[in-house]
């Protein structure tokens, strides 16, 4: 799994590598530089539709890619800006022809950045400061000759806003329709956010450096991102591993290492048993979309426990899955006396689910938090099943089973008590209270959705898409969850394993559909087809 850093960690990563491993400081300005070009030329290669053959680094290609080509390179005043000196180089070298803007003035360029801004001095390459509005027409001119931009205006350290020339330069280039390269990130971006200001590259690529940032995965930065390459540098593997970084991006060859092995000879009962309690009047939908995920996941077999009034219809309805009509209120939900028959049920089967479509009808929700206390076996909630919960953070303390909550960000905000609005500006820093706090793994559903278990750990899962924004995806990821489960993962595989395949279903989807139209029933269809292409890897 690719480990994802804050601008915190890749700060100490960075003086790390540089004082205690002894790399020194320009040798990862070179190397950042160079693979911002080789990178470059590889997608310029797929714009021109050329077919090429690059060397296992790319570094020794000289086809003559970029040759007269006019790339404009903006340069800040930090070390971001250093990397754009070296780009400019490379560029030189490959017979580009840069044009470099120093955003800034050349007094104010330090360090390893000024030892690079030196060497491009020397090289005779024509560089132009802007530092104020009575400059921007020559920018301008330059701009609208240029067929590439590189983006080397500010790195992962940057916070607040842009304001001033700045702001309008960036403006020109989001409107200039140039193929744009960010460097590390594109500018303006909030590394550890994701958050943007009003003036902000949109960057058709990113190539960032070392480690990929958070802010580069979490909306609305991941739209400024566009395509995202992570460099190597020259960064000491032991010297990321000291940092101890928390939080991870999943990858399809981490869940085809995790998806449960079938053998020929297996049966029913060996693939596990799951039972979903779920449905009430107006809302067997969920019940019947969580049921037959469960199936789909590749679970052998699955009850699903509902209010007696409804199950002659769902019967109809579900011809793989076991209804078990259980007593209920005159509400047509679920009443304290199904707890036995829960209970009953659960000494055969693997897994519970329960919450979805349950309503928040008052006994029912007693009945929930009743039976998630006595359950004897691991458990996804869901929906009402967390509702139920909401305000009542002593239940979780005496659930003794493995545990799968799975909330949006508005059930997690009751779960928590605490704002929707908070949730979303933290997505990744609120899963981890819940897990810790709850001692249950969290499935954070969203875009994008976030992994959490009790030990601080975390994960970005980078399947989905905007189509998956309809009612019923939600139950199609609880019944998917619980099927892996019930085939012996733990609660924290299960959610890998279930959450990728989850969102891969819904791109493939929505291949076949346009994302304005896609159903629950999409995703569902398509979980067999996501299985098929992990397993092929």
């Amino acid at each position: 799994m690719l480990k994802v850093a804050s601008s915190v960690e890749m700060k100490n990563i960075d003086r790390r590598t540089i004082e205690k491993y002894n790399v020194p400081g320009l040798s990862l300005m070179e190397n950042a530089g160079r693979s911002v070009v080789e990178i470059l030329e590889k997608i310029w290669a797929e714009i021109q539709e050329k077919e090429i053959e690059f060397t296992p680094d790319l570094r020794h290609w000289s086809g003559g890619l970029l040759n007269r080509t006019k790339v404009m390179v903006l340069c800040g005043k930090g070390n971001n800006g250093g990397d754009g000196f070296v780009v400019a180089r490379y560029l030189v070298n490959k017979r580009a022809v840069p044009a470099i803007f120093l955003l800034g003035k050349r007094r104010e360029i330090k360090g390893d950045a000024r030892t690079n801004l030196e060497n491009i001095t020397k090289m005779g390459i024509p560089l132009i400061e802007i530092h104020n509005q009575r400059l921007l027409p020559k920018f301008q001119e330059s701009l609208k000759e240029s067929e590439i931009v590189i983006d080397a205006i500010f790195g992962t350290g940057f916070k607040g806003e842009i304001t001033g020339y700045l702001a309008r330069i960036i403006e020109m280039v989001n409107a200039s329709e140039k193929l744009v390269i960010a460097v590390d990130l594109p500018s303006g971006l909030d590394a550890d956010t994701g958050d943007v200001q009003s003036a902000t590259i949109r960057a058709d690529v990113t190539v960032t450096m070392g480690l990929l940032k958070r802010g580069l995965l979490l909306y609305p930065g991941r739209m400024h991102a566009g395509r995202t390459f992570v460099a190597e540098i020259g960064m000491p593997e032991m010297g990321v591993e000291e940092e101890k970084i928390k939080l991870s991006l999943l990858q399809d060859i981490d869940v085809a290492q995790l998806l449960p092995h079938r053998f020929p000879d297996t049966h029913k009962n060996a693939c596990g048993i799951v039972l979903v309690v779920a449905g009430s009047v107006g809302m067997t939908g969920a019940a019947v979309l969580t049921s037959e995920a469960v199936l789909k996941a590749g679970a052998g077999l699955c009850y699903l426990g509902l209010p007696e009034s409804l199950n002659d219809a769902m019967e109809s309805r579900l011809t793989e899955v076991i209804t078990k009509p259980l007593p209920q209120t005159r509400d047509r939900t679920l009443n304290l006396l199904a707890e036995s028959e829960i209970e009953r049920l659960m000494k055969k089967c693997d897994v519970l689910t329960i919450g979805p479509g349950l309503s928040q009808h008052s006994e029912t929700a007693e009945l929930v938090r009743r039976v998630v206390k006595k359950i004897s076996g691991p458990m996804v909630i869901d929906a009402d099943g967390l509702n139920a919960l909401a305000g009542k953070p002593e239940i979780f303390k005496k659930i003794t089973m493995p545990t799968v909550i799975t909330p949006h960000p508005g059930e997690l905000s009751r779960l928590l008590n605490t704002s929707v609005e908070e949730i979303k500006r933290d997505r990744i820093g609120k899963a981890e209270e819940a897990a810790q706090n709850l001692g249950v793994v969290v499935v954070l559903k969203g875009a994008p959705t976030v992994i959490a278990e009790p030990s601080g750990l975390s994960w970005i899962n980078p399947t989905g898409n905007a189509g998956m924004a309809t009612a019923g995806v939600g139950d199609v990821l609880t019944g998917v969850i619980a099927g892996m489960m019930a085939q012996g993962l733990s609660p924290l595989e299960a959610a890998q394993v279930g959450v990728y395949l989850h969102g891969l279903a819904g791109d493939i989807a929505s291949e076949e559909k346009t994302e304005y139209s896609m159903m629950a029933r999409d995703v569902l269809e398509n979980i067999p087809k996501a299985i098929e292409m992990i397993t092929s890897l």
